[in-house]
This record gives C-alpha cells, structure tokens and sequence, in this order.
C-alpha cells in the first residue's frame, strides 16, 4: 500500500512550454470500505496508509466505539480492473455495540456531500463514468484569465477567510457563475446546480476549484458534462484515472504564471495518464 504516486507533467506558462516533461508526486486516493460486525458501514475515500489507525478513530469519531474496544483490523485489497484497486477493511466490535452499528450505518446512507461515504461497497464506489461528449476548447490565456476572475470574486472568501470556491467560465475565460461554501465539494454542487437551474450547459466552458483535485470533484466536473477541470492544488491519483477514463482535461497548481498538465503519447504512456493539454 504506497501513499503517493509519480506522473509525469510539463509546467506551462498560459501558452509557453517551459521544458522538457519532468516527474510530478501525486497522493494515492482510494475507497476504503469499513464493515462493522459483518456490516457494511461505509465507504471512505482516503489515502491506503495506516488504515488500521484510521478505522479505529473513525469509528470513535463516529461515537461506535471507545478506546479498547475496537478489535484487530483486518484489511484486503479489491482489484477492478482499470479503476485501481480498492480496500475492505474488517472489524469487530462488542456486541452491545452493534445496536448502535445497525442504526447509524442505515442512517449513513446519504449523509455526505462527498458523494461517497454512504456508499456499501468498493466495486460501487468506482463505477464507470460516463464519457464526455464535447472537448474544451479553453486556451491557456482563457484559464488565465478565468483564475483571475475568479479571485476578485470571492466575497465571502475575502470576509471570512475560511471558504472554499467553484466557478464555471466561458472557453474565453469570462466568469459566468461563482459559488463558496466551507465544503469543496459543497462549493461545486452549489455551482452545478446554479448552471442547471440557469440552463447553462456546462459542456461550453471550464470548471475552476481553489481546493486539491480530488476524485469526487473529478466525477461531479464530469457528470455535469464539462470537459476541463482546473484545479488550485494538485489532483490525486485516482482523479488523475478517472478523468483519463472519462475524457476530461486536468489543469492543476494552477498560479499566476504557471500550471501544470500532462503530456499525451508516450510520456503520458509511461505515467497511465493520457491527458491531452487543453
């Protein structure tokens, strides 16, 4: 089990190819299944270190269990196919817990914004995605220029210091529309639901988010039929496969005068990627 993963990039300066492609450490991101007592409790996105540790405190976070009580963690790899690999992590717990196991898995279902957490099991959590239609047709310059846009118009980012945002941009990097919550992924459904109640085709233009490129945001970018995602922070490696499956373009630590994409043909071969630069 590795917490990182090497791809390979080339630093772009909004339209200036600054060199040769160079290697790029991206976190390993993969669905961790939790069972309780034989119980299929939840689905967690996490990165596959430490699961034993991690198992143990979220079931105390999650008021299951005390210090003591939660027995040895048994933990097995899934493997499906192009989507990577997924864990099964295992535990029992004492049986006067399992009343309370019962109760709050049934009332997990539907309780994250993640799109994930409430899920049963790992081959559910990696299902397919559906393939883009459209390509962007975004420009360097136009995500530049969208970045920009989308920094002036943080209003509740610029009072509180504390919010996330998305925004959805024109291929010429004109700013159509802005959402913030203190969720990510909160942030992105606000913007989605925000295009669709306007009746914007996301399909037209390009997706910002200030946060890291995790592979929820990846399939919320891509069911909602957008072609580029751009990212403040670096993806992890299971946005990175998920977008290549579906056909969506990644731009990520993007910056003022940089950002970071992936090189097709052999180079991106050789990284499992295959991105084409927008």
């Amino acid at each position: 089990m590795n917490g990182s993963e090497t791809i390979v990039v080339r630093r772009n300066a909004y339209g200036l190819d600054l060199g040769a492609a160079e290697p790029f450490a991206i976190p390993v991101e993969a669905p961790i299944a939790i069972e309780t007592n034989g119980i299929a409790y939840a689905v967690m996105m996490a990165t596959p270190e430490h699961i034993e540790d991690f198992v143990t405190g979220f079931l105390m976070a999650e008021g299951l269990a005390e210090a003591g009580e939660v027995g040895d963690v048994t933990v097995h790899e899934v493997e499906n196919g192009e989507w990577g690999t997924g864990y099964v992590a295992r535990v029992n717990l004492p049986f006067e817990r399992l009343g309370a196991i019962v109760e709050r898995a049934r009332r997990r279902v539907g309780d994250s914004s993640c799109g994930i957490c409430g899920i049963e099991g790992v081959e559910a959590a990696l299902r397919p995605l559906p393939p883009l239609a459209r390509m962007s047709e975004a420009s360097p310059q136009a995500i530049r220029r969208g970045l920009g846009g989308l920094r002036t118009a943080q209003a509740l980012g610029r009072e509180t210091r504390a919010t996330h945002a998305a925004a959805f941009c024109n291929a010429d990097g004109s700013l159509v529309a802005v959402r913030e919550d203190v969720g990510r992924h909160n942030a992105l459904d606000k913007l989605v639901g925000a295009l669709a109640r306007q009746g914007v085709h996301a399909g037209q233009g390009f997706m910002i988010v200030t946060s890291r490129c995790s592979y929820e945001l990846v399939e919320k970018t891509a069911r909602a039929g957008c072609p580029l995602l751009v990212a403040i922070s670096a993806p992890t490696n299971l946005a990175v496969h998920r977008a290549r499956a579906a056909g969506l373009k990644l731009c990520f630590v993007a910056r003022d005068d940089t950002m970071l994409t992936m090189p097709d043909g052999e180079e991106a071969d050789e990284s499992a990627t295959g991105l084409v630069e927008p």
